[in-house]
């Protein structure tokens, strides 16, 4: 009797120690979660791999929250945003932002010395003037596009560096950082994300994508490009390892007026659409770059864009002319035919 007792105990035990190794390995595999939502007035979708759920909901949500602030910092809707002060305060007097927002604005100056003033965050003056989110029956005047591109230049951007202090030098001047702010959104994210110990993820920002680890299966986190005017085409896939990659595209965005189609995104430089482009994608560590470079290779064009591209280290670049005819910087290998 004392045996069998001792039997049927040491099977009970042999069955709780294999549940509990379960239960162990169970709860040290990791799991991907995803969550869609809207943001910044766009898409995100975060997804991420980490050991249990709570904790993958609970890392999300401080992604989430960082994003938020984020836009409460750059938004030129809100009224109490810094980036909103500055704007009002064009042509009157400098105003003291934080050092965060100083050197967004620092790197932003940079990339538009870099890519000959295509990419400005002072286009923002011409906000009202070509409007994609309604009907237009008509382009502007040209008299009331140069009033507005008198208006735009980072040569017009006063900066301090020691207080900083930023000053817009003409009344009716503006900043925005429609052009770059997801993409610095996403990265500030992944940057949380990282040094909270979340081994993988995406950080989607309405296209602008922020990559790190590996995915729950502990490979690459994989994207395929299509051709935009043939989606059933795929141009290549690529594996992504700690990278960003940012496609800027006027196909869905734009205006048809008089059977000329209008593009949404603007040349800084000139106050009218660019015209050429249809889609650019651009591969960088940084997603705050590749957005940034994204909507400057529009404006410069494939020859000039491609020249630019192979000249920046860890950056990779595709084109598409609105005839379909695929450009690529030297390291990219895709198929084109």
């Amino acid at each position: 009797m004392t045996t069998g007792v001792q039997l049927l105990l040491s099977k009970l035990w042999n069955r709780l120690f294999m549940l509990g190794v379960a239960c162990s390995l169970a709860a040290q595999s990791p799991t991907q979660m995803h969550k869609g939502l809207t943001l910044m007035g766009s898409r995100f979708d975060i997804t991420i791999v980490h050991d249990s759920k709570a904790s993958a909901e609970a890392a999300i949500d401080d992604a989430i929250t960082e994003i938020q602030r984020i836009e409460s910092l750059i938004s030129s809707w809100s009224p109490d945003s810094e980036t909103s002060k500055i704007n009002r305060n064009a042509g009157i007097q400098a105003v003291r932002v934080s050092p965060e927002l100083f050197q967004l604005i620092q790197r932003s100056v940079q990339i538009s010395e870099l890519t000959q003033k295509a990419f400005d965050i002072t286009y923002a003056a011409m906000d009202n003037l070509w409007r994609f989110d309604r009907p237009m029956d008509a382009i502007p005047s040209k008299a009331l596009i140069q009033e507005r591109v008198d208006l735009v230049g980072i040569d017009q951007l006063v900066l301090n560096p020691k207080t900083y202090e930023v000053f817009l030098s003409q009344k009716g001047m503006k900043i925005g950082f429609g052009a770059i702010g997801k993409g610095y959104a996403a990265d500030r994210a992944k940057a949380l994300l990282k040094a909270q110990g979340v081994p993988g993820g995406i950080i989607n920002a309405s296209g602008d994508l922020s990559v790190w680890g590996a995915n729950v299966s502990d490979q690459p986190w994989t994207i395929a490009l299509t051709h935009p005017l043939k989606p059933e085409k795929v141009l290549g896939i690529f594996d992504l390892i700690d990278r960003a990659v940012v496609t800027s595209g006027d196909y869905q965005k734009y205006h048809l007026i008089d059977g000329e189609k209008y593009s949404h995104i603007i040349d800084p430089r000139t106050g009218y659409p660019s015209k050429g482009v249809i889609s650019a994608t651009v591969f960088a560590p940084k997603a705050e770059l590749a957005d940034a470079l994204a909507t400057a290779l529009f404006v410069l064009g494939p020859a000039v864009g491609i020249d630019l591209i192979d000249q920046l280290a860890a950056v990779e670049c595709l084109i598409i002319d609105e005839k379909g005819t695929i450009f690529s910087s030297k390291n990219i290998a895709i198929e084109k035919d």
